[in-house]
C-alpha cells in the first residue's frame, strides 16, 4: 500500500532473491552485503528485506517502504522470476484486504508452509525437533469463516458505507464487494448490507458487526452508538426477513448484547457429531471460526490424548467446553479450568445440556499466574490437554516442568494459535522439566491467511 511508506524515505527498488517465508506471509531476502560505513568491515550477509507478496524461490524487484537499521520492509513491484507455487489470488480484493494474505499460493502449499514455519519456530524459538510430524489438518479452503468481526464505515466521499475487512496494515476499511472465505450466503449480503446501513439514521454510529454463523441461523451483531428508531427496526426487520439472517444489538460491551426482537432471539449452536455433542453458543463467545477443522481438531487432539475410560482428565483453557464435553464421554472425570467464572458456568450449562455433568467439573483460576503448589492441590490427572490464547502457557509449564514424576500425568496435548508461544512453553517442558516432544503438526483452521494453528503431544 501507497499510503505505508514513509514520507521522508527516498524511493528505493532493489531486486532480490527471496529465501523463505516469514509467519506473516512476507517473503524473506537479503541484500548484497555493503561495507559498514563507519569500519569498512564486509558482513556475512546484507541487511534482510521483508517482501510483501513474494515467495521463496523467487527474484523480484521490490520497492523500499520502511527502512530500518536492522530490516527493512518493501512492496512487490514486478516478479521476474516466478515460484510454481503462485497461484491467481480468486477474490479481486487481495492485496488491499487484509483478510488475506496468502491467496497468492496454491493452498497445499501454504500448508507446507505453516508446517515449515512450526517446525523453525520449534527450532530457532526451543531448540526442539519432534520426535514425529503429524499429518497437517486441513479442509475446505473457501467459505470456511463462521466467525468474523466485519468494520463499517460511513464515508461520504466514496458514495456511503463501506462493510468488510480493514485494508492490509492499515485502518482503512477495505471497498469489499465480494469475499471468498466468508459462507456463501454471508459474502452475497456484503453489498445489500451497505445499502441498508446507509438508509439508516445511525448509519455513522454503527462502527462493527459481530458475524456469527451456527448450525442453523445466522445471527449479525450490531455494535450501536445510537439506539436504532422506529424506522430503523423497521429497516432491519425487512433485511432479516428478505435474507434469513437476525439481527442482535450491542450498545456497550459484549455483555449488553441483545436481540433486536426478541421474538426471534435465534439459535446458535455447532455439532460435534462424532461424540453426539451439540455446543450452544453466543453471538459474541469465543469458538472456532472452522467448524470443519474443529471437528477434525477435536477428534484428533482427543486421539493423541489416548484416553483411557478410567482416567481423570485435565482441560485447561477450557473455554465453553469444546473439548471437555468431547473428552468426557471418552473418561470416567474430566475437570475443566478456565479464567471466566462466565465462561465456566456456561460450560456446566453446556455439559448439563448434553447429559454429561456428572463426569464433569469445572472451576474459574488464573491461568496465567498458576504455580507448582496450586496445581498441586487440584490432585492428580492422568491426561491434561492444554488450548490457550496466543500469549500462551508460559506459568502453566513451569509449573508442570516442576511436578514431581508421581504428579505427573502420562500425556499432555497441547493446541496453540501462535507457534512462537508453543515453542517458548514446548522448551520449558523439555529443557527444565524434562518432557519429551512426542510429536508436532499443523492445523489450518484459516486458510489463506498467515495464522498457525497446530498442535503438540508431550510424555514425561
Amino acid at each position: 500500500m501507497r499510503r505505508n511508506r514513509n514520507p521522508n524515505l527516498q524511493p528505493r527498488f532493489d531486486e532480490l532473491t527471496i529465501e523463505s517465508i516469514d509467519l506473516e506471509a512476507q517473503g524473506v531476502a537479503h541484500r548484497a552485503p555493503e561495507p559498514h560505513p563507519e569500519t569498512g568491515v564486509l558482513p556475512e550477509k546484507g541487511k534482510v528485506v521483508f517482501v510483501r507478496g513474494a515467495l521463496p524461490g523467487e527474484r523480484v524487484r521490490a520497492e523500499v517502504v520502511r527502512e530500518k537499521p536492522s530490516f527493512a520492509v518493501a512492496e512487490l513491484t514486478e516478479v521476474l522470476h516466478e515460484s510454481p507455487l503462485r497461484v491467481t489470488p480468486r477474490c479481486k480484493h487481495f492485496g488491499t484486504c487484509g483478510g488475506c494474505s496468502m491467496q497468492h499460493v496454491e493452498p497445499l502449499a501454504q500448508v507446507a508452509i505453516k508446517q515449515r514455519a512450526l517446525e523453525d519456530c520449534l527450532w530457532h524459538v526451543g531448540k526442539l525437533k519432534p520426535a514425529q510430524v503429524l499429518p497437517p489438518i486441513a479442509g475446505p479452503a473457501w467459505g470456511y469463516r463462521y466467525r468474523a468481526r466485519l468494520s463499517v464505515r460511513y464515508v461520504e466521499k466514496k458514495g456511503g458505507v463501506l462493510v468488510g475487512f480493514h485494508e492490509r496494515a492499515s485502518s482503512y476499511v477495505a471497498d469489499m464487494t465480494e469475499c471468498h472465505i466468508l459462507p456463501p450466503h454471508v459474502a452475497a449480503l456484503l453489498v445489500p448490507l451497505r445499502e441498508l446501513i446507509a438508509g439508516l439514521s445511525i448509519r455513522d454510529r454503527m462502527p462493527q458487526i459481530e458475524l456469527a454463523v451456527g448450525q442453523s441461523d445466522t445471527i449479525m451483531v450490531l455494535r450501536v452508538l445510537e439506539a436504532p428508531t422506529a424506522a430503523d427496526h423497521a429497516r432491519l426487520a425487512a433485511f432479516e426477513d428478505a435474507h434469513g439472517v437476525l439481527f442482535w444489538l450491542q450498545p456497550k460491551g459484549p455483555d449488553s448484547i441483545h436481540p433486536r426482537d426478541p421474538a426471534r432471539a435465534g439459535d446458535l449452536h455447532y455439532l460435534l457429531p462424532e461424540f453426539g455433542i451439540r455446543m450452544p453458543f453466543k453471538a459474541t463467545d469465543f469458538t472456532q471460526v472452522n467448524h470443519q477443522i474443529n471437528r477434525v481438531l477435536v477428534d484428533r487432539a482427543t486421539r493423541l490424548l489416548d484416553v483411557q475410560r478410567n482416567d481423570r482428565v485435565l482441560d485447561l483453557f477450557c473455554g465453553l467446553g469444546n473439548f471437555t464435553l468431547p473428552l468426557a464421554t471418552l473418561a470416567a472425570q474430566v475437570h475443566g479450568i478456565e479464567g471466566s467464572q462466565t465462561l465456566v458456568d456456561r460450560a456446566l450449562a453446556n455439559a448439563q445440556a448434553n447429559g454429561i455433568a456428572a463426569k464433569t467439573s469445572f472451576a474459574a483460576r488464573n491461568l496465567f499466574e498458576v504455580t507448582t503448589e496450586e496445581v498441586q492441590t487440584w490432585g492428580k490427572f492422568d491426561r491434561w490437554l492444554v488450548d490457550p490464547p496466543r500469549e500462551g502457557a508460559l506459568a502453566l509449564a513451569r509449573a508442570a516442568a516442576a511436578l514431581s514424576p508421581v504428579e505427573r500425568p502420562q500425556r499432555i496435548v497441547y493446541v496453540s494459535c501462535n507457534p512462537a508461544t508453543l515453542a517458548r512453553d514446548a522448551a520449558v517442558l523439555v529443557h527444565e522439566g524434562g518432557w519429551r516432544l512426542k510429536s508436532a503438526g499443523v492445523i489450518n483452521m484459516f486458510p489463506h491467511t498467515s495464522h498457525v494453528e497446530s498442535m503438540a503431544v508431550f510424555e514425561p
